[in-house]
């Protein structure tokens, strides 16, 4: 998780992927961030929930990039994505509340309950989102458009598979 690599740690990290991506290779960095610039996390969700995470805005990230000799070859921004993701584990995690409660205790069904609902809302209205930065060493190690994702998605074998 990206989350925890910390601020700090950036330069050195995409130094790391550049040494061990091979000179046509793609890596592709999938994290939890904000769109409000650099800010520290919420203090309840640092206790109780991700001790020690930072979420990072693209502008913390994209310089140590950028340093590291890498490419950005396409970027992505699933805000609302994430925010539906929540809304269907918050569903299917109150449905199954009160065997939580047992298992786990009803604090911890609070603490998760309210987690899960307020991420929902971090990510429909406050500025939370999830990137993904697709990175090469070179300029052409990926096609000059994104068709190549979905033609692959298109291709007989693929149509096999969602069958199965």
């Amino acid at each position: 998780m990206f989350e925890h690599v910390g601020a700090p740690h950036y330069d050195s990290f995409f130094r790391k992927v550049r040494d061990l991506l091979a000179d046509d290779g793609v890596a592709v960095l999938h994290a939890i961030g904000r769109m409000d610039g650099p800010s520290n996390m919420a203090p309840w969700l640092q206790k109780h929930i991700f001790p020690g995470a930072h979420l990072p805005a693209l502008s913390e990230v994209l310089p140590s990039i950028e340093r590291a000799g890498l490419w950005v070859t396409d970027l992505e921004i699933l805000r609302l994505h994430y925010a539906e993701t929540l809304r269907h584990w918050r569903r299917r995690f109150l449905a199954n509340a009160e065997a939580v409660a047992r298992t786990h205790g009803a604090r911890f069904r609070r603490m998760w309950e309210f987690y899960l609902a307020a991420s929902e809302v971090g990510f429909r209205r406050c500025g939370l989102m999830v990137f993904q930065v697709q990175l090469a060493k070179r300029a052409d190690a990926v096609p000059l458009t994104r068709d190549y994702l979905f033609e692959a998605a298109r291709s007989p074998g693929a149509q096999l598979e969602r069958a199965a």
